[in-house]
């Protein structure tokens, strides 16, 4: 089984043929409404890849609450661990242009009343070979919480460290897997890397003086992973990409699901890579999170 402690948010979402510089307005062409927050994304992605889900968060006692959970509830995730408390629901304004690119402003509302009692509780209901899946956008004194009681049982733990903040130098070396983006990983690495084998380089260097898996997701260029010393690279698929806005969080769900299962690293790798890829054909994070059986097409 899976739990998931992390943030539940309503996204609003405005298209325009392309993204704004500073202090520019620009006409859009398209206004709708998603599920979102990077907590729930993941968890949905794991739970349509086949796991059991539980979710831990925080959402109001607003119009978005239920609206912001009902994908979750109607895939059959666990909620009994989301609190509704006073107050509004997260939400988050997401801008998307022609090319698919994004710019994100977020309200953390509900999400931020997420504490170290709800982390700590949610890891002791968890039992041995469960797997305990992390991101950064809940206060960062939960997250800290989640990993310290993980690794005091022997619970592994996967932490996504998006959106990044200044606690990822803390935070980070308490996972057992690390997935990071290419600026989220440039922070821990110390410096951006201009090219794929620029990346590589950095990645076995850190492997080297950490021992800890990590894995970048690369967009279009794919991803690469290091773990027991190997430093691999995974391809993506050649898409044309509608909206990215899920593709990471529908790379971690797929891979916590995976690994959860027994799979092998390189074939969750693999099969993680193609749902974050598929994600990015259909607008919106959750409704753009494919089902296992299209990914398994696509495979």
């Amino acid at each position: 089984m899976i739990t998931v402690i992390g943030s539940v948010n309503m996204d609003l979402i405005a298209t325009t043929p392309r993204l704004p510089e500073p202090g520019e307005t620009v006409s859009g062409t398209d206004f709708s409404t998603a599920q979102g927050g990077k907590g729930a994304n993941q968890a949905l992605a794991a739970q349509r890849a086949g796991a059991s889900v539980r979710m831990t968060g925080a959402v109001g006692d607003d119009g978005f609450a239920a609206e912001a959970l009902a994908l979750l509830d109607e895939a059959g995730a666990d909620l009994s661990s989301v609190r509704h408390i006073e107050g509004p629901t997260g939400t988050a304004m997401i801008l998307v242009g022609g090319d698919g690119e994004n710019m994100i402003v977020i309200i953390p509302g509900a999400n931020g009343h997420v504490t170290v009692e709800d982390a700590e509780q949610a890891v002791s209901r968890m039992a041995e070979g469960d797997t305990l899946l992390l991101q950064m956008e809940i206060p960062q004194a939960a997250t800290e919480a989640a990993l310290v009681a993980a690794r005091a049982v022997g619970i592994k733990s996967i932490l996504n460290i998006a959106p990044l903040t200044d606690a990822v130098e803390r935070l980070a070396p308490l996972a057992d897997i690390v997935i990071a983006n290419e600026t989220e990983f440039a922070r821990l690495s110390g410096r951006p890397a201009e090219t794929l084998d620029a990346a590589r380089a950095e990645l076995e260097a850190l492997h080297k003086a950490t021992g800890q898996c990590m894995i970048i997701t690369l967009g279009g260029d794919g991803v690469l992973w290091a773990r027991d010393g190997a430093i691999e690279h995974v391809a993506s698929l050649k898409i044309k990409p509608v909206d990215t806005v899920g593709a990471g969080d529908t790379f971690c769900g797929y891979l916590a699901q995976g690994l959860d299962a027994g799979m092998d690293f390189a074939a969750a790798i693999r099969r993680a890579a193609v749902a974050g890829a598929l994600a990015c054909l259909k607008p919106g994070a959750q409704p753009s999170i494919p089902l296992a059986s299209d990914v398994a097409a696509r495979l």
